[in-house]
């Protein structure tokens, strides 16, 4: 699919977002193991939650879905017919190697070939360490497990991942005695805050989280829960409205879990008008309203994104290189190898695409230099089948001069379902 976007000249109204996507894998996932029935609204129907559910019913549990509503009952998993099949979905394939590590049948986690590109021993190597009995194919998938009495220890991340942390954990609910996980930052604890509403003796201390399993299984209470609005997908809402003059939109409903409120705090530090209302408590996540206000005379001025506050935008560092070309002097973002590694390397690939548009960007082997504000010019450009490097371009092309071809834009459909409507309706010209 090839998405056309024409020049703006303000967007306005009132929207929502899609559910949040790590919440949605997690919602099956672990709803998967718990006693009782599951309730689950606002539900992200995506490419890469729907593997999920998938995998959920190849293991055994009966899901019934009614748009994005899922309601199923979780107990014992069996053992799938054949190889699952986890797609494009890299935080799947990373989580539910932890939840079957521990599980009385073997099974092997494949996908297709994008994600056969993606690193897997961050998993693997720590969940042998608990006894595991599993290998990844020269740190890729194919990844086989077998049957494996577990047990707990303490693991020591070098780098902050919420998705190795949520391994561990589920395999530490199959594993005799504590699992710990110490991370050097803050990452997402979606995982925790889940496992602490279904009545799992979890324990976070800071950076460390701990939880004491048994072989058998922890029993986890199901919950009846409302997902909130996917914070990385209002990103590019966020960044839209923050660098198209003479806009005004509010996004209702939206996650603001701290761990995922780095791009908030980067867009506000370069000047942006930002402003939260409405807030609540959702599912045992903060929820709330975002209201942002288009730039007027005053241009956003840079910054400067490493570190901690890396980790809790790293999703969204495509959509804040955007912004940095709108920005009066030199944004850098460091601390950000691990863009290399997600569907694509999106540092190389972000920097490629957005130079073809005017954009002045200097590659670095741990993020980029970005170089403003420069006058973008519309042009053919290609997402290379990566959801983020498509919604990242596609904002671009709102402020550049002339019409903006996005090659491959059918995967947005991975997190952001109904986003090119979703901007039409806010005044965008999309076809």
């Amino acid at each position: 699919m090839t998405l056309t976007v024409k020049p703006s000249v303000g967007l306005r109204g009132e929207t929502t977002v899609p559910g949040d996507k790590s919440i949605s894998h997690r919602a099956l996932l672990l709803g998967s193991l718990a006693q009782g029935e599951t309730h689950v609204r606002g539900w992200l129907a995506a490419g890469d939650t729907l593997a999920t559910l998938g995998v959920v019913r190849a293991l055994g549990i009966d899901v019934r879905r009614d748009g994005d509503r899922l309601t199923f009952t979780g107990g014992t998993l069996r053992e799938p017919s054949g190889p699952i099949d986890c797609v494009n979905a890299g935080t799947l394939i990373r989580l539910i190697a932890g939840l079957l590590a521990g599980q009385p049948f073997p099974t092997v986690l494949d996908g297709s070939e994008q994600l056969r590109k993606r690193p897997m021993r961050r998993v693997t190597e720590p969940l042998r360490t608990m006894g595991a009995d599993i290998e990844d194919t020269n740190d890729r998938p194919p990844i086989r497990i077998k049957p494996a009495n577990l047990e707990g220890t303490t693991h020591i991340l070098k780098i902050a991942s919420a998705q190795v942390k949520s391994a561990l954990l589920l395999a530490g609910l199959f594993a005799d005695g504590e699992t710990t996980v110490i991370e050097p930052g803050p990452g997402r604890d979606h995982t925790e805050r889940m496992l602490a509403a279904m009545g799992a003796p979890i324990n976070v201390d800071g950076a460390s989280v701990s939880i004491k399993g048994q072989r058998q299984g922890l029993p986890l209470q199901a919950l009846d829960l409302v997902i909130p609005g996917d914070p990385s997908s209002a990103a590019f809402l966020i960044v839209a409205a923050s660098i198209v003059p003479n806009s005004d939109i509010r996004v209702t409903g939206v996650g603001l879990n701290p761990t995922r409120t780095g791009l908030i705090d980067a867009l506000r530090r370069m000047g942006a008008e930002i402003e939260v209302e409405d807030q609540s408590q959702q599912g045992g996540e903060p929820v709330g309203t975002l209201r942002i206000n288009g730039r007027g005379e005053k241009p956003l001025a840079p910054t400067k994104e490493f570190g901690e506050e890396v980790v809790r935008a790293i999703d969204e560092i495509p959509i804040l290189a955007v912004a940095a070309t709108q920005a009066t002097g030199e944004t850098v973002i460091s601390d950000a190898s691990e863009l290399r590694v997600k569907e694509v390397d999106r540092i190389a690939l972000l920097a490629a695409e957005l130079r073809k548009m005017g954009a002045q960007i200097e590659e670095r082997p741990d993020g980029m230099a970005i170089y403003g504000p420069t006058p973008l010019k519309g042009a053919l450009v290609n997402s290379h089948g990566d959801h983020r490097l498509a919604m990242a371009l596609a904002v671009a092309g709102l402020v550049a001069e002339g019409d903006t071809r996005i090659e491959d834009a059918g995967c947005i459909d991975d997190s952001f379902p109904g986003f090119a409507e979703t901007l039409v309706s806010l005044g965008a010209d999309f076809s």
